[in-house]
């Protein structure tokens, strides 16, 4: 059956900035497709997505760090094997934005936004893909792009860098260990109601121009993007390596 290949049953998984917003989504699919879960969090996880896991007859534990300390991404993957006995899904969803104006933007956020969301994610696909080709396993890796992985964007230098980076990285890493059974793809979210989008959903016109250029008509919900997560960490999509998946509203379309 066509369904069953979309099923993780038995699978054990970490996704990262998963306490809320669009991880939280991805987890508790995940948790539903049949994974067990890791949450992630930098501090804490208040929403309890833990417990919403476990309402799900799945395990689940909840590890705190900030991922742009290299120390922090190897505990990730060692609490998460501690707690499961193995890795067998990654998705790297964790991020932050600065917004100015490029002939302003400081320093310290370019800094700041490029650790978080593009050394954080090769470290960790790194560490994981280390223990995937030890098992001979297989496994299967989600990074977490955007649409400024093809477009410059306006006031976020640093995340679009960030962005373009983890698809190529994407590319590369799936080059190495296609063969090894180690799927990596990335989804490429459009403009998703998230905290993230918080300044540009407050900002009346920004909003108005940014509905106006995606065809569906509508802002994206996590739970939009939740699906094709699902999908990538599965059997369903054991052919596919070094992939892109946008889920935009057909705004690339446009």
């Amino acid at each position: 059956m066509i369904l069953d290949s979309f099923q993780l049953s038995g699978k054990n998984a970490l996704v990262t900035g998963s306490s809320k917003g669009l991880g939280a989504a991805i987890a508790l699919a995940l948790a539903e497709a049949g994974a067990n879960v890791a949450i992630h969090g930098r501090t804490s996880d208040p929403s309890d997505i833990c417990g919403q896991v476990r309402q799900r007859s799945r395990k689940s534990v909840f590890i705190g760090g900030d991922v742009s300390d290299a120390k922090a991404c190897s505990q990730l993957i060692e609490k998460t094997v501690d707690a499961f006995g193995s890795l067998d899904i990654l998705v790297n969803n964790a991020g932050i934005i600065r917004r100015a104006h490029a002939s302003e933007f400081p320093q310290a956020d370019w800094d700041e936004v490029i650790a978080v969301n593009l050394t954080a994610v090769f470290r960790l696909c790194q560490l994981a893909g280390k223990l995937m080709l030890k098992s001979g396993a297989g496994g299967k890796i989600v990074n977490i792009a955007s649409l400024l992985s093809f477009q410059g964007g306006i006031l976020v230098p640093s995340y679009a860098a960030a962005k373009g980076g983890v698809a190529q990285m994407t590319k590369a890493f799936a080059n190495e260990w296609a063969s090894r059974a180690i799927n990596v793809n990335a989804i490429a979210p459009g403009y998703i109601a998230t905290e993230n989008t918080t300044a540009l959903r407050n900002d009346p016109v920004r909003s108005q121009q940014i509905l106006e250029r995606i065809p569906s008509g509508r802002w994206g919900e996590p739970c939009d993007v939740a699906g094709a997560a699902v999908f990538l960490c599965s059997p369903a999509s054991s052919y596919v390596h070094g992939h892109v998946l946008v889920v935009d509203g057909g705004w690339l379309a446009r």
